[in-house]
């Protein structure tokens, strides 16, 4: 069977052509490199970018609808107040929304009194993942609709089809607490409790993702900075990572692969979230990818490109970065290209094409 460039990536079997996964949010961007303005003619310009830049995978708009431009370029100013006081920005084609984590939340005791399996329908609370977690069948079912009847319990063999999570357990209490509060009464005994409360929920997830037709389950938690760990490892291997391993296995046992996800340097972490059974690592430049690469055999690994190097738009930066990824990628079969730390609104157009450009020269194994 021939399989797809990022499966083989995904999978660690060095494609020829290294693909990109890239966190893509520039429309801008997509003007200038098409001639096609994003906003008067979204599908046109898109199909444009498909037919320059296959590699990307860009979503295909329906039809040539125009898109109201973001009230920010309308009024040259880089943010506002909305009606409530709240400050937002530019974000993609539109500008960011306000997230309040933990605003209900103003005392530790309240943290501590707090009972994650009495209140599992989450679907009117800001912790992202946004659901009533109370019924496990319910849950199953609300999943298996995005993907296709005729798959059964088993995605295609080669398939990429893949499901996300954003809270796979360090999140829970960040997002339900609010930074403060959840540093204030993480070290406290009576925090266990809460812990085995948010992993139960898990638990019951985890079972619905072995169940459902994909070969890659992405788990996302941030548990890193971009200056290194959050939290010590101690308590990381008190909360964190044995219910990774116990997770994973879950999905390891019904065939499907997981790959890791964090903002910031996971340098510190990245040996046990590998020994947790991730296939892999996707995260920020500010990660060591090469020693990645070098400790774990044709691990997945993506993240390292850097869209300050692209704002620059210095062309010898740009080509030397790329050229370092591509080294990196020559370390490990499972190698994408990725600029790690975004590609958003207001990185500078000539920078992204020439990173794009580069690319498709240089993004090959011999």
């Amino acid at each position: 069977m021939q399989y797809s460039d990022k499966y083989m990536a995904y999978m660690g079997l060095a494609p020829k052509r290294i693909p990109h996964w890239e966190h893509w949010s520039c429309p801008d961007a997509e003007t200038y490199i098409t001639g096609i303005d994003y906003y008067e003619a979204p599908r046109s310009c898109r199909l444009k970018m498909q037919e320059l830049y296959p590699e990307l995978g860009l979503g295909i708009p329906a039809e040539d609808t125009p898109i109201p431009r973001p009230t920010l370029d309308l009024s040259g100013e880089s943010s506002h107040e909305d009606s409530e006081g709240r400050r937002r920005v530019r974000w993609g084609a539109g500008e960011t929304s306000h997230w309040e984590w933990g605003k209900n939340f103003t005392s530790v005791e309240q943290v501590l009194a707090y009972s994650p399996l009495e209140n599992q329908d989450m679907s009117q609370m800001e912790v992202v993942e946004k659901r009533d977690y109370t019924d496990e069948e319910e849950l199953y079912q609300s999943y298996r609709r995005g993907y296709p009847e005729e798959w059964g319990d088993r995605a295609p063999d080669g398939s990429t089809a893949s499901v996300g999570f954003y809270n796979t357990m360090f999140m829970w209490p960040l997002l339900t607490f609010g930074w403060e509060r959840f540093l204030e009464a993480c070290l406290r005994p009576e925090f266990e409790r809460v812990m085995d409360e948010f992993a139960e929920i898990n638990r019951k997830l985890f079972r619905v993702f072995a169940r459902l037709p994909v070969n890659f389950v992405i788990c996302h938690d941030d548990i890193v900075t971009a200056r290194g760990p959050v939290c010590s490892p101690q308590w990381m291997h008190k909360y964190i990572f044995p219910r990774y391993e116990e997770f994973w296995g879950m999905l390891r046992d019904t065939g499907k692969h997981v790959i890791f996800m964090s903002d910031g340097c996971v340098d510190a972490y990245v040996d046990d979230v590998m020994a947790c059974g991730a296939r892999g690592i996707i995260s920020e430049p500010f990660t060591d990818y090469k020693a990645l690469a070098r400790k774990h055999e044709n691990c997945f690994a993506a993240g390292e490109g850097d869209n300050r190097v692209l704002t620059r738009n210095d062309p010898d930066e740009i080509r030397a970065m790329v050229e370092s990824m591509v080294e990196t990628a020559r370390m490990t079969g499972g190698y994408m290209m990725c600029i790690g730390n975004h590609i958003p609104w207001n990185v500078t157009p000539e920078g992204i094409q020439r990173y794009l450009d580069l690319s498709q020269e240089l993004a090959i194994r011999n």
